[in-house]
Order: structure tokens, then C-alpha cells, then sequence
């Protein structure tokens, strides 16, 4: 008789996962679509806004207005679209980029990228946790949005360091103001810096946070620094994988600014972030057919849309005001850095391997 019950409850408890999941996945795909279809526009376009952003205003939007009348029925499913389609879209990220743009910058462009990265994470840290007293979760998730691929790397981050919704949601609204900034301020100052178009190019690259920002500022010039900009920032996005090792590796105390956290993930590796590089290999070998590569980067696309869409379900606009102006102020600083502190490094590093 036990034995009979216990399987009905198994049933019951099974089907009402399905059904959930079910939901709650095509509640944020429809979001995720929107967003997409939304992004195509021209005037959208102009303004730098991604799919991906787009994606986490709407379900923000959602989230703090009618989810909480359907959430019963949908949190499974968001729950599995922000965790689980998360990593798989940042191992598919990888058929983005290839190998072969390394070469394409060459050193110069190499070594550009891997101080910028260096030293914005590490101005992140210091300031973040010693002058804005910010917790290390929400330090770290501006600093990596700041120093490789804005939103996408903020996404990364998060299922390593276990970060709360609210704390991502933060982040990425720090990426999409100063990323923007930047996208409109970089085109105005450039007959002042007495750049070539590709240097340019890789000053945008190096220096501005959303891919699509960075296609922004650098098509405003021409199709020699566009072409060069996108080239200069995938491989700073190639540069996240081995960052989400270390982290994880090492176990940085991120949990919050009150516990410390030394065996992170128990010390696991993640491996979404090893299986990135893979793809990014295996797309270097230029195997596949580009019919089926485009296929799956608009998958890739859907999927992280449908992860930020998820986020932005969870996140509450109070949570949000409670983080207050901290984390705004360490991303301006951090924005400052990359304009003024990356033209300079720019500057020296060509000067000294030119």
C-alpha cells in the first residue's frame, strides 16, 4: 500500500514539474522572441540595444508586474531557462569565434586586450570591495562585464559564483548605460586622436563592453574599423573561459561581504566554460557548414535571450534600489578607465611593438 502511494505521489510530483517546466520554458522563449524580433529594429539597432538586453528589460518588466499571478505554474521552467539553457548557450557562444582572429589582431592586438582585461579586474576589485565597501559578487560581475563581453560575461559569471538575480540585474544595467555611452561617445572624439581607422578599431574593441556596442561605434567610422573592432573583441571574449576557471579554481570568497566562501563550487571546474573553448576550437577548424554554424549561433542567440528573459523574471526593481548608487558609481570608474586608462595603454603598446 506504501509502496502504491508513494508511486502516485512520485506521479503527481513528476507531472507537475512537466507542466511547469513546460510553461515556464515557453514563457520566456516568448519573451526571448519579442526581444529578438524587437532588436531587428533600425532605431533599436542605433542605439546599440541587444537581443539580450532587450530580453532582460522585458522579463523585468513581466517579472515586476503579472509573473507573480502565473509564477506557480511557471517556475520551474524559468528556474531551468535561467541555470541549465544559460550554460548551454555560453558553450554554443563559442561557434562566434574562432582561432584565427588572434592572428588576425596579432601580438599587439593580444597583448592590448590581455592588459585591459588584467587591469580592469583588477581596478574592479580594489575599488569595488576597498573604497565602495560592494559586496564581492556584485564587484565581481561589474568587473567582468566591464573587461570582456558586457551582458553574456555577467551571464557566465553568475552560475559560478552563485550570484543572486537582483546583483546580475544590476550589472547588466551598468553595462547598457556606459556601454551605450561609449558607443555614441567614441565616433565624436575620434578625428581628435589621431588614430588609423583599424587602430581605432582596436581601441573600440578593447575597450567597449556588448559585442553589439562595439559593432556600433566602429561601423560609425567605417568597415575597416568595424571589421577590426569585432575581430579585437572576440578575442577579449575568448579571455572569459579561462577567467571562469581561475574563479572556480580558487575559490574567491564571493559568496557576500559578511561569509567567505574557500572551497567555491567545491572547487569544480566549470565545465560550460571548458566545453566554450571547444567549441571555439572545433568552429576554428571550419568543419561545419556555414549554413549549419549560422543556424546554431541564431540558436545561441534564443537560448542566452531566453536565459536573461528568465533573470529578469526573478528580479525585483527592489532589490535593485537597494543596491543603491555603489555599484553605478564603481561601473562609471571602471568606465573611465577603459576610455581614458585603454586609449593610453593602446597608445604605448603600439608604440612599443610597432
Amino acid at each position: 500500500m506504501n509502496t502504491k502511494v508513494a508511486s502516485v505521489a512520485i506521479n503527481e510530483f513528476n507531472s507537475v514539474i512537466y507542466s511547469n517546466g513546460v510553461r515556464g520554458v515557453l514563457l520566456v522563449a516568448l519573451i526571448a522572441i519579442v526581444a529578438i524580433g524587437t532588436a531587428q529594429l533600425k532605431w533599436v539597432t542605433d542605439w546599440g540595444l541587444s537581443a539580450l538586453t532587450l530580453a532582460i528589460i522585458f522579463g523585468m518588466i513581466l517579472g515586476n508586474t503579472l509573473f507573480s499571478r502565473i509564477e506557480a505554474q511557471t517556475d520551474v521552467g524559468v528556474d531551468f531557462s535561467k541555470q541549465t539553457l544559460l550554460r548551454i548557450g555560453i558553450i554554443l557562444y563559442g561557434f562566434r569565434i574562432t582561432f584565427q582572429q588572434i592572428v588576425g589582431v596579432g601580438w599587439t592586438g593580444l597583448l592590448i586586450d590581455l592588459t585591459m582585461v588584467l587591469t580592469t579586474l583588477t581596478l574592479a576589485l580594489n575599488l569595488g570591495t576597498k573604497w565602495f565597501k560592494l559586496d564581492r559578487q556584485t564587484v565581481i560581475l561589474i568587473g567582468a562585464g566591464s573587461s570582456f563581453c558586457g551582458a553574456a560575461a555577467i551571464l557566465a559569471t553568475e552560475p559560478v559564483i552563485k550570484a543572486e538575480a537582483h546583483k546580475v540585474s544590476v550589472a547588466v544595467a551598468t553595462v547598457v548605460v556606459f556601454g551605450t555611452v561609449a558607443m555614441f561617445l567614441y565616433p565624436v572624439v575620434f578625428p581628435y586622436l589621431h588614430f588609423s581607422e583599424q587602430a581605432y578599431g582596436v581601441w573600440v574593441g578593447s575597450t567597449v563592453h556588448e559585442v553589439a556596442q562595439v559593432v556600433g561605434a566602429g561601423a560609425a567610422i567605417s568597415d575597416t574599423a568595424a571589421n577590426t573592432a569585432v575581430i579585437e573583441k572576440m578575442l577579449r571574449v575568448m579571455m572569459l573561459a579561462p577567467f571562469l576557471m581561475l574563479l572556480a579554481v580558487r575559490g574567491m570568497p564571493v559568496k557576500s561581504d559578511k561569509t567567505v566562501n574557500r572551497g567555491l563550487s567545491n572547487n569544480i571546474i566549470p565545465w560550460f566554460a571548458v566545453l566554450f573553448i571547444v567549441t571555439s576550437g572545433l568552429n576554428s577548424l571550419n568543419w561545419l557548414p556555414d549554413a549549419l554554424v549560422n543556424m546554431i549561433v541564431q540558436l545561441d542567440t534564443l537560448l542566452l535571450a531566453m536565459a536573461m528573459a528568465a533573470l529578469g523574471l526573478r528580479t525585483h526593481i527592489g532589490a535593485i534600489k537597494h543596491a543603491g548608487a555603489k555599484p553605478l558609481l564603481l561601473a562609471a570608474c571602471l568606465f573611465l578607465f577603459l576610455t581614458l586608462g585603454g586609449y593610453i595603454i593602446n597608445l604605448l603598446i603600439t608604440r612599443l611593438l610597432g
